[in-house]
């Protein structure tokens, strides 16, 4: 009886203490809004952006971060931090900053770092900046020549390393803290998203290659799914942000996959599907960024959330 009692004891835990996954998501293309939804795309939180400027609109970077604000970009030049009672309380503008007055300037990465500076990837100008709370510069580096127009995501390591990658040319580029190139891969797509793997590996979201890979340090692909993830009817469309879970599932963005396929899905080491996230109605066919929320994580959203209504 007592053993019994033990089992059913731990089940109930297991059920009561299983936390749920929120997404945070960046949609553009005109909707331009910041939103929390939970695993089935039930709308928790939103938030309407005036949407980067210049001709098409898109969001393509988004953080929550460790005291449950968000970073993300309000246009093309401006970096934002706003709480989850909508009030901004940090702002950085690229267009006007550090030496950039009169530049072009495009903004598509940025991360909020652990001694609380903010990096900050500025494309046509060529360079990835720190900049403090007050918008100082703390350091920065040129990206190499040929990666400066068109870089999208940029993510860094866990030694310390920066993975950018270029549109044009469709190169992943990895740089040390003072902008020594340490590694790279030419992967001749537009290419949108990369992430250091566990196991040694990187993972790249190829963008218009419809594709996403996994190479060693050596460069030999070792994963790999194209045009349409097997064994399932979804297609591959624009492929942007990339997620590693604890369990080695990968979670994928599929931007631009049209109205029949989920804009992000968790796939298996094994390639199989074993979620996906479909919310055509709120997010349309401009889903580049989200990022998928840890237990932790949705955890202090629900707190400060509840917090907020009372």
């Amino acid at each position: 009886m007592k053993t019994l009692f033990t089992l059913l004891t731990l089940i109930a835990l297991t059920f009561t203490t299983h936390a749920e996954r929120l997404v945070l998501v960046g949609v553009s293309y005109g909707k331009n809004l910041l939103a929390i939804t939970d695993a089935d795309g039930k709308v928790i939180w939103q938030y309407k952006t005036a949407g980067p400027q210049r001709g098409h609109t898109g969001h393509h970077d988004v953080h929550l971060l460790p005291n449950g604000n968000i970073l993300f970009h309000d246009t093309w030049t401006k970096t934002q931090e706003i709480t989850l009672g909508k009030k901004v309380v940090w702002s950085y503008e690229s267009a006007q900053m550090n030496g950039n007055a009169g530049k072009r300037v495009d903004v598509h990465a940025f991360a909020r770092l652990k001694n609380g500076n903010t990096m900050i990837v500025e494309s046509s100008v060529g360079r990835v900046i720190e900049v403090d709370q007050a918008g100082k510069l703390a350091h920065q580096f040129p990206l190499k020549p040929g990666g400066t127009q068109s870089t999208r995501w940029a993510r860094h390591t866990a030694t310390g390393t920066l993975l950018a990658c270029s549109e044009r040319p469709g190169v992943v580029t990895e740089y040390d803290r003072n902008g020594k190139v340490v590694w790279d891969y030419l992967i001749n797509t537009r290419v949108y998203g990369a992430i250091r793997l566990k196991n040694g590996n990187t993972l790249i979201a190829s963008g218009s290659g419809k594709s996403v890979v996994e190479v060693t340090p050596e460069k030999k692909v070792v994963w790999e799914i194209k045009d349409q993830v097997p064994g399932t009817d979804i297609s591959l469309g624009w492929m942007t942000c990339l997620q590693e879970l604890p369990n080695g599932n990968r979670i994928i963005g599929n931007c631009h996959a049209g109205d029949k396929n989920p804009q992000i899905f968790e796939i298996t080491e094994d390639k199989k599907v074993v979620w996906q996230w479909d919310q055509w109605d709120l997010v349309g066919n401009g889903l580049a960024c989200w990022q998928v929320l840890s237990d932790e994580q949705s955890a202090l959203v629900r707190k400060k959330l509840a917090a907020l209504k009372k």
